[in-house]
């Protein structure tokens, strides 16, 4: 084993030493590695030991973002984790690990009715292979403009990194600097999985398809999907332009011959409401009563 890094043949871990203990009071706690990587669903054992403790109590904390939670509680393991974890006084095994193991082991040991304590942190990464990534390419795009192609995966970790090909072949960092590509304008990002074409050009027609890699297994690539890289249509938007006004012409002269012929006069009137007749009486003699007015409705 050296110094810096040992891999086990058989179970595919591998560990980074830890140069020196974290001593708290009169206790000291030590480990060996302060990181562990192991590939998913095989054993994984994080090593700790101490000294200067009459009668230790020992405790395992696991945090993984916002989640805390304990994995050994007074020198045993906790319900949660009984079925699948080993603890003994040089640390603690996992009969199997999974990619939600990934995260900070607190090696926590304090005197049974003392003062001293101790303490010391590992990291354990499980390696996951990446999966099958999803990409995101137009499948037409106008020349001359800025275009983004964008591929991801969520599986891997450690975190993939992103490779693309355009008809199967891969394609450099540096385009200027790789004759095949050196009529193309793009920038890639290995870490974001993006392409970026500023400015897109007719070279740029092809099927790009993206390959995701992390070291872990073997490499994983997308289907491939082709862009077509299209002039801009001048004369199709001219002709929009030209529909759309005379269109517009069609309907302000429709308005206007309305008005002229009076349709909405007469459509005005034909809606009006009820009217009232009303007529002046003729003169009569006294005495007489006859209907003089009348009311027509």
């Amino acid at each position: 084993m050296s110094s810096e890094e040992e891999r086990g043949q058989e179970g595919q871990m591998s560990y980074k030493d830890c140069r020196g203990p974290l001593a708290l009071s009169k206790g000291s706690v030590f480990t060996p590695y302060h990181e562990v990587s192991v590939d998913e669903n095989k054993p994984a054992t994080l090593s700790c030991s101490h000294s200067g403790f009459s009668s230790a109590r020992v405790e395992w904390k696991f945090v993984q973002g916002d989640i805390t939670s304990l994995v050994c509680f007074n020198n045993k393991v906790t319900a949660s984790y009984k079925d699948r974890v080993t603890f003994s006084e040089n640390g603690i095994s996992f009969s199997s690990v999974t990619r939600k193991d990934t995260g900070s082991y607190t090696c926590m040991v304090s005197e049974d009715g003392g003062n001293s304590y101790g303490e010391v942190t590992i990291q354990l990464l499980v390696r996951v292979p990446p999966s099958k990534p999803t990409v995101n390419i137009p499948s037409s795009a106008t020349i001359g403009n800025r275009v983004v192609l964008s591929c991801s995966e969520k599986d891997g970790s450690p975190p993939s990194e992103y490779y693309w090909f355009k008809d199967g072949v891969l394609m450099p960092t540096e385009p200027k600097r790789n004759r095949a590509f050196s009529n193309s304008s793009y920038v890639l990002d290995h870490k974001t999985g993006e392409l970026t074409f500023d400015p897109l050009s007719a070279v740029d027609t092809g099927a790009y398809s993206c390959q995701a890699q992390n070291g872990v297994g073997s490499p994983v690539r997308s289907d491939a999907v082709r862009m077509e890289a299209a002039e801009l249509n001048v004369g199709g938007i001219v002709a929009a332009v030209l529909v759309t006004l005379i269109l517009l012409g069609v309907l302000i002269f429709g308005i206007w011959f309305a008005y002229s012929r009076g349709y909405f006069e007469r459509a005005k009137k034909g809606t009006s409401g009820k009217k009232v007749i009303y007529s002046q009486p003729a003169a009569r003699s006294d005495g007489e009563f006859r209907q003089t007015s009348s009311f027509l409705v």
